[in-house]
C-alpha cells in the first residue's frame, strides 16, 4: 500500500461525520497502520479505500449506535490487531473508556506507540492489554470483537465480559 492521500482521508472522515477534533488522530493512525504494515501484518487492505473501509467503518457505525450515557461505558475490543474498531471508536467517541485485548507483541508494540502519538496531539486515551479475551477479568458495559472467534465462542466470552451490557458481533466479509 502506498502512502494516503490526505486531502482524500479528510474528506471521507468528514463525509462519515467525524469531528474536527477526532480527525487529526484518526489521520495519525491511519498513517501509522500505513507505514507499519511495510514491516509487519497489520491489516490485509490492498489500498487507500479498502484501509479505509476495513479500519473506519464497523467503528464509525458503532460510534453512532452507542447510547451517551453517565457514567462512560466501558468498551472492550477483543483481538483489535491494528485497533480496529475500537481505536477509532474512542478518538470518535471519547466520552467511552475503551479497553484494546491483542495478543500479538508486534500488535501491541504499533499500539503503544500510536498511544504516544495520540497523547502528543491531545487526543483521547485508551487502555491497551496484552492478551486473549479468554485472560480479561475486568467487566464492561459493551463487548466487541471483529472476527475474532467463531460467533458462538465469542458470544460466550462476550457474555462473560459484559454480563449487564452488550455483546456486539463483527463479521468479516
Amino acid at each position: 500500500m502506498t502512502a494516503l492521500d490526505e486531502a482524500a482521508v479528510a474528506r471521507y472522515l468528514a463525509d462519515c461525520g467525524a469531528t474536527e477534533a477526532a480527525q487529526p488522530g484518526l489521520w495519525a493512525w491511519l498513517e501509522g497502520i500505513t507505514a507499519w504494515n511495510r514491516r509487519i501484518d497489520l491489516t490485509a487492505a490492498r489500498d487507500e479505500d479498502e484501509l479505509l473501509d476495513l479500519m473506519l467503518a464497523d467503528a464509525i457505525t458503532i460510534a453512532e449506535l452507542l447510547p451517551r450515557r453517565e457514567p462512560a461505558q466501558k468498551v472492550v475490543d477483543v483481538g483489535t490487531g491494528a485497533g480496529a474498531p475500537g481505536l477509532p471508536l474512542a478518538l470518535l467517541r471519547p466520552d467511552l473508556a475503551v479497553t484494546l485485548v491483542e495478543p500479538l507483541q508486534k500488535r501491541v508494540a504499533f499500539l503503544r506507540v500510536t498511544q504516544g502519538r495520540l497523547a502528543q496531539l491531545g487526543g483521547p486515551s485508551f487502555a491497551l492489554q496484552r492478551g486473549k479475551g479468554e485472560a480479561v477479568r475486568e467487566r464492561f458495559d459493551v463487548a466487541l470483537s471483529r472476527a475474532t472467534l467463531a460467533p458462538p465462542a465469542w458470544l460466550a466470552l462476550g457474555a462473560r465480559l459484559a454480563p449487564q451490557g452488550e455483546v456486539l458481533v463483527l463479521l468479516a466479509r
